[in-house]
């Protein structure tokens, strides 16, 4: 059967060295790429759904979401650092697991890159959107700024980033590593500002009730579930490999340097947007919980804000810059705004820089046309398949709202770490005796925690993500 064949990790490497990429990457540049790829639509949209679904105990949401991808990140550091190649999750399965299950793992990273960087490319057209508006006094008319569920046609803006980013991929790893270099600064600087800003002067009776709507589904570990997109996109640092320089050592210090940052910012922001401005959730008029992302909830913020009382956290679209708006600092909100803005594109970037390495190395493998492993003669890009990325992500993006893009992408995601976290164990006991610059520690523990933790958050997402997967 060909879907039982399993190819050697010799074979891998041998493969990569005859078609493979330029390495031009270092440690710091990795780092960038994944504090890049994390740091995003998670902290600078999704904030208003995790308080919608956990009030205050976002803060734990995120703890939660943060270990899962720590154990993962540990189990991708092992394999990374052994099969230092494009393909991240799926090549790593294809060595241990065998071609159906790796064929299975590629389509979810699918899910994972594709449809995040959508839901990014949505999520990045909102503020653009706000921003026109708020600054300049230029509307979009709501049918070319929104898709068909949210009331509009076509979400023009989310296309538009969607086809700059992928020329900018096609000009190459090294171009696109700077620009991003660029839009971290920039990131990291607004969120820097807003701690400052919000941190000292946060209340402590505004985290009481501290969890609001318990622990379930419509709670904390529900919260935890939707804003693990807020994680996704450190192993994209693992799916550069190919084109690292001195892998075995750098892969590592990428993945869990960019976590351990990225962790360290979400629990500062969210407590000092809960402590400033408070997180309660929004509730109907008879006490029920609201979902987030529905027509009832959006009506009754509709009702709040025209009672004269300020936006609550749950209601705004542009969460971060809604806080320091309502505490006074209205100019320095703007530009937090405007720094979305401008940085958003580079968690698009990394997103589909992930996606398309996937694609050339399941093409490269034969589980794919060959045609799509083309490399450009000029560039030294995967030009072709880069191409073809960029047109699911542009349709995705023009119909699709970020909530449910965010949350099917959830569903691709944590399926594709279990499979590296079992992929861990599997190799230890066949072939223990391979060299391994880096070891997971504990692996006992630490890869049974990563996919108990990826099946646990995968079963608190909504329905329809959790069958997305399966359908898929």
């Amino acid at each position: 059967m060909i879907f039982e064949r399993v190819k050697p990790l010799d074979a891998i490497l041998a493969t990569a060295e005859k078609k493979g990429l330029h390495r031009s990457l270092g440690a710091f540049q990795l780092t960038m790429l994944g504090v890049g790829a994390v740091i995003g639509t998670g902290i600078f949209v999704l904030t208003s759904e995790a308080a919608q679904k956990a009030g205050p105990g976002m803060m734990i949401s995120f703890i939660i979401a943060g270990f899962v991808c720590a154990v993962a990140a540990l189990c991708y550091s092992e394999l990374a650092s052994m099969v230092p190649v494009a393909g991240s999750a799926y090549t790593y399965t294809y060595a241990v697991m065998g071609e159906l299950l790796a064929w299975m793992v590629g389509w979810a990273l699918i899910l994972e890159y594709a449809v995040g960087a959508s839901a990014v490319a949505v999520g990045w057209s909102g503020y653009f959107v706000g921003l026109l508006n708020n600054s300049l006094g230029i509307t979009i008319p709501t049918a070319f700024a929104v898709g068909p569920s949210q009331g509009g046609i076509i979400n023009v803006p989310a296309v538009v980033i969607s086809g700059l980013v992928t020329g900018l991929l096609i000009l190459g790893t090294t171009e696109s590593a700077r620009v991003n270099a660029i839009l971290v600064a920039v990131k990291v600087t607004a969120l820097t500002l807003f701690i400052a800003l919000t941190v000292p002067v946060l209340k402590s009776d505004q985290f009481i009730p501290f969890v609001p709507n318990g622990w379930g589904t419509i709670g904390v570990v529900g919260a935890a579930s939707s804003i693990f997109f807020a994680y996704v996109g450190f192993d994209a640092v693992s799916t550069a490999a190919e084109e690292t320089k001195n892998p075995q050592r750098n892969v590592p210090i990428g993945l869990i340097g960019s976590l351990l940052i990225c962790t360290i910012f979400y629990l500062l922001v969210s407590a000092g947007a809960i402590g400033t401005l408070g997180a309660q959730p929004v509730r109907a008029l008879d006490g029920s919980v609201l979902s987030p992302g529905t027509p009832e909830l959006a009506a009754r913020c509709a009702q709040i804000v025209a009672s004269g009382v300020t936006e609550p956290l749950s209601c705004s679209k542009e969460a971060l810059a809604h806080v320091l708006r309502s505490i006074g600092w209205v100019k320095i909100g703007n530009l937090i705004g405007l720094a979305a803005f401008i940085a958003l594109p580079s968690v698009v970037l990394m997103m589909m820089f992930g996606q398309t390495r996937i694609f050339f190395v399941m093409a490269r493998d034969g589980l794919l046309p060959e045609k799509l492993a083309s490399v450009h003669p000029r560039f030294k890009t995967p030009h072709i398949v880069t191409v073809f990325t960029g047109i699911v992500v542009m349709l995705a993006s023009a119909f699709l709202p970020v909530g449910k893009l965010a949350d099917y992408s959830n569903s691709g995601t944590l399926f594709a770490f279990a499979m590296v976290a079992v992929s861990v164990l599997v190799l230890r006991r066949k072939d223990p005796t391979r060299k391994r610059p880096f070891r997971t520690p504990l692996v006992g523990v630490v890869a049974p925690l990563a996919i108990l933790g990826c099946v646990g958050l995968y079963l608190n997402l909504p329905l329809i993500a959790i069958l997305v997967l399966p359908a898929w």
